[in-house]
């Protein structure tokens, strides 16, 4: 497996690769990885002949009051899963290589980011597209890979990749989680020991709402139900539940359409979304 470090190198390997005639699967991260992550580069790896994952933790997509210096990072870590997963590339640069110098264009995301995490994150998903952008020149992949863990992402990067005409396939991946159903995310590690058995509450409220949803069309009615349910089952505190339509995440009366279910909760430590797909009759598990 090979670490890459250098835009340079990136980009004379993908090169080389597509030359040869080689399709090419890429999964973005901000490295820390974990199961959800490794179920990524599996497919990816079904599915393409070279596959390149690249750790960046980018300071774009965090606002003043985020946590960039907090984030999790261990690239051996990181460097053990990739090869562990039979990754070809680990592409692996720091901040000043892809950013040198202050950006002079920054791409703003103008629909999808206004509800959900979107809602309280002015600028997150500007940085994710700005990011993405350069990976997707830089690796030029056949197909890219993401988590519906993050639904509202998978939905801005497909407007992304529309209306920028990338010549890349996006594959939405479904959620990996624990045996109690939590997702796994890499901000997990910052839940206390009560909050861990609180937080599987989460996904649970999701199915709730789904099946409230098979038998009351009130849609402001089941999301104060679930905040309820929630807050009394946990110790964090609900940022938002909604119910939405999917990819548009609009607000739209209830219908026959696809739909989702999301939420965020703060725990002390630790900021929690989950999501779930839904259509009458017919919910993703």
């Amino acid at each position: 497996m090979k670490i890459i470090r250098s835009i340079r190198e990136m980009t004379a390997y993908s090169k080389t690769q597509l030359a040869a005639g080689k399709s090419l699967g890429f999964v973005p991260t901000m490295g820390y990885l974990h199961d959800g992550h490794a179920a990524l580069m599996q497919q990816a790896i079904r599915e393409n002949d070279i596959v390149v994952v690249s750790s960046f933790v980018n300071p774009l997509q965090f606002g003043p009051n985020e946590d960039f210096e907090r984030y999790p990072r261990d690239f051996a870590r990181d460097e053990k899963v990739a090869n562990d997963n039979g990754v070809d590339v680990v592409f692996y640069p720091e901040v000043r290589e892809m950013y040198p110098d202050q950006p002079s264009v920054v791409l703003h995301v103008t629909k999808r980011v206004n509800a959900l995490c979107g809602k309280t994150r002015e600028g997150h998903f500007d940085g994710v597209a700005t990011v993405l952008s350069k990976l997707f020149h830089l690796v030029s992949p056949t197909r890219a890979y993401f988590g519906m863990k993050d639904a509202q992402q998978v939905a801005v990067v497909q407007g992304l990749i529309k209306d920028l005409n990338f010549q890349v396939e996006l594959v939405a991946c479904p959620t990996v989680r624990e045996e109690d159903g939590l997702a796994k995310s890499s901000r997990n590690v910052y839940l206390s020991p009560q909050e861990r058995k609180e937080a599987p509450v989460l996904y649970r409220s999701l199915k709730v709402a789904a099946e409230l949803l098979e038998k009351e069309k009130n849609i402001t009615l089941v999301k104060e139900k679930m905040v309820e349910y929630v807050e009394t089952e946990t110790s964090g505190s609900v940022d938002y539940f909604e119910i939405l339509s999917y990819p548009e995440l609009e607000e739209v009366p209830f219908s026959g359409q696809t739909m989702i279910i999301a939420l965020a909760v703060q725990f002390e430590n630790a900021r929690l979304i989950d999501n779930l797909l839904f259509t009458h009759n017919e919910r993703e598990q």
